[in-house]
């Protein structure tokens, strides 16, 4: 006789790396290509009729990009968690200037960073693009000029400037003061992502 409660359990592991699998974008068989198991495992698993080794739970959450514990734990499946300020990953930009990744790879339909540009500091040397998006810039604290297109835009807090990303841009302080942005787009064009 089967153990109905075992059947639950499936049935809840399975809804949820459905879910995570949804919030990440993948399809069905990109999952399973990205992890290494059959499709129809994979389909067997998110619909309740199977169960997971450990070997492929591994696989599975590292393809999702999220931990075996995540994929166990039913209190959060609607998120990938709190992402706390010093666990952020950075990415590089010129001297006295950072930028922080807030909505962590996979990404699905937008990107997100946080940034502070120091006095006489800026996003780089360059006007720089990437990918096509429609992307906002906002200016949260401090006085920043945003170059895009050849034009100049000087931005104060809460001032923000919507653009696709394929128009060379970039972020400058010329002021004595720090100033902290954000950078919003979709869909995404990520950056690598540096520890």
């Amino acid at each position: 006789m089967t153990d109905p409660n075992a059947q639950d359990t499936e049935g809840e592991l399975g809804r949820r790396i459905a879910a995570f699998r949804a919030l990440s974008g993948m399809s069905l068989r990109s999952l399973a290509a990205a992890s290494g198991v059959s499709s129809s495992f994979l389909s067997q698993l998110e619909n309740g009729r199977t169960s997971a080794s450990i070997g492929s739970l591994r696989k599975i959450s590292a393809a999702l990009g999220v931990s075996p514990a995540k994929l166990l734990d039913d209190s959060a499946d609607h998120t990938r968690g709190v992402l706390k300020a010093a666990d952020r990953p950075t990415l590089p930009l010129a001297p006295g200037s950072q930028k922080y990744v807030l909505a962590l790879p996979p990404l699905r339909n937008l990107e997100v960073y946080a940034g502070v540009l120091g006095p006489g500091s800026s996003t780089g040397a360059e006007n720089y693009t990437h990918g096509n998006a429609q992307e906002i810039f906002i200016v949260t604290e401090g006085e920043v000029i945003f170059e895009l297109g050849g034009e100049r835009y000087p931005m104060r807090t809460d001032d923000s400037i919507e653009f696709l990303s394929s128009v060379p841009h970039r972020a400058l302080n010329e002021s004595e003061h720090e100033a902290k942005v954000l950078w919003i787009g979709s869909p995404p064009t990520p950056d690598p992502v540096e520890a």
